[in-house]
């Protein structure tokens, strides 16, 4: 898979800031002006970073799309399809934002998802995603659902295949944005739960160009699902998985020789093992780090230290994702202001990080070559 190769990237400049400040104890919020730049507002501390962003275009390559459900649009949906929530209001929904490791943050992501009951509300959060996703430059997405997680509280797989792929069927017309859709499973369920549901999806020729592997990665490593992949790849689908977050290094190497995936989501525990690193850099193996994702997830303490510009450095094919926005502080938009903001970021970088998110995409050649147009290459 062609990344980038090292050569000097087009509107190449020094770094923006060389002295890294702390990362604010609240996600720091963007919008976009008229000119389609970002820029980062007030905090909650009444921090302010005022750095101009200009948006670049990027291919969205580890995004949840049940991650997505903003408060709002939770409340939204329980009022329409009649379920009483344990939350009073939004703000003590927010409260509970607060995520001590992966487990924390998915025990509310799986309550939340109880809330979609139709086609129309799989389609509402879609279209949701999408309109913010281009606002924040996102030009083309490769979007996962876990279809294990609604088949097993009773919707029928019909339902949530056909909301979510009703508003991607249209959305590079009506959004500007390219898309595919990846169907993830849940690595603590039995591998049988998962091979059933891949059987039932072709089955029903659904609209999927691949599958995934997330949820719980402590204690559920990629040698449970080899039979999933190889299925997978018999019947000619993309195939990533989450490796290297909470799990061990050993999880990166596994992923790739047993469960022969194309890219790695999160890779970031890959800086703990040099001959790895050397292995990824050589196979130029997609990584598709999530920087706000990492912080609250205790996964990296502080944006301050995450490992991103080491993994620039080394030379791994890195890109930026927003994971689930919706819990993590942020979109695509606002994790490259944080970076800047925190890490100063430069303009190069941000350019390499756009140019290997499109490269290391899914999408046709010719699609990647008209956002790489975009991005300013010939």
């Amino acid at each position: 898979m062609e990344t980038y190769d090292g050569a000097p990237e087009p509107g190449g400049a020094s770094a923006l800031s060389d002295a890294p400040v702390d990362a604010p104890d609240q996600p720091v919020a963007a919008q976009t002006d008229a000119e389609g730049a970002v820029a980062a507002q007030t905090d909650a501390e009444g921090a302010v970073a005022d750095l101009p962003v200009k948006l670049l275009p990027v291919a969205e390559l580890h995004l949840h799309i049940e991650g997505t459900l903003e408060p709002e649009l939770i409340f939204a949906l329980a009022e329409r399809n009649g379920i009483t929530l344990p939350y009073a209001d939004l703000d003590e929904l927010r409260a509970r934002y607060e995520f001590t490791d992966l487990q924390s943050f998915l025990d509310l992501y799986y309550a939340n998802m109880a809330v979609l009951q139709t086609e129309q509300d799989f389609a509402n959060m879609t279209r949701a995603y999408l309109e913010r996703a281009a606002a924040a430059g996102v030009r083309h997405a490769e979007i996962m659902m876990d279809p294990q997680a609604h088949v097993s509280r009773g919707i029928p797989l019909q339902t949530c295949v056909s909301g979510v792929a009703s508003v991607l069927a249209n959305s590079l017309e009506e959004f500007g944005v390219s898309t595919l859709l990846i169907a993830a499973f849940l690595r603590d369920l039995p591998e049988e739960s998962a091979l059933d549901v891949l059987e039932q999806l072709l089955a029903m020729n659904a609209p999927i160009a691949g599958i995934g592997l997330d949820s719980a990665e402590v204690g559920n490593p990629p040698a449970k699902f080899e039979r999933l992949f190889a299925r997978a790849k018999e019947a000619g689908l993309h195939r990533i998985a989450h490796a290297g977050e909470e799990g061990p290094p050993s999880y990166i190497v596994d992923a790739l020789e047993l469960l022969d995936v194309e890219r790695i989501d999160h890779g970031i525990r890959c800086m703990e093992d040099p001959d790895l690193v050397e292995h990824l850099v050589a196979e130029r193996v997609p990584l598709t780090v999530c920087p706000l994702s990492n912080v609250r997830l205790r996964a990296v303490d502080t944006l301050a230290e995450h490992p991103l510009p080491a993994m620039l450095a080394a030379g791994l094919n890195v890109s930026v994702n927003s994971d689930d926005p919706a819990y993590f502080g942020g979109y695509v938009d606002d994790n490259f202001v944080q970076l800047q903001t925190v890490l100063g970021l430069s303009e190069f970088d941000r350019v390499r990080l756009a140019s290997n998110s499109i490269r290391s995409s899914f999408a046709d050649e010719e699609r990647k070559s008209e956002l790489l147009a975009e991005l300013g290459y010939s």
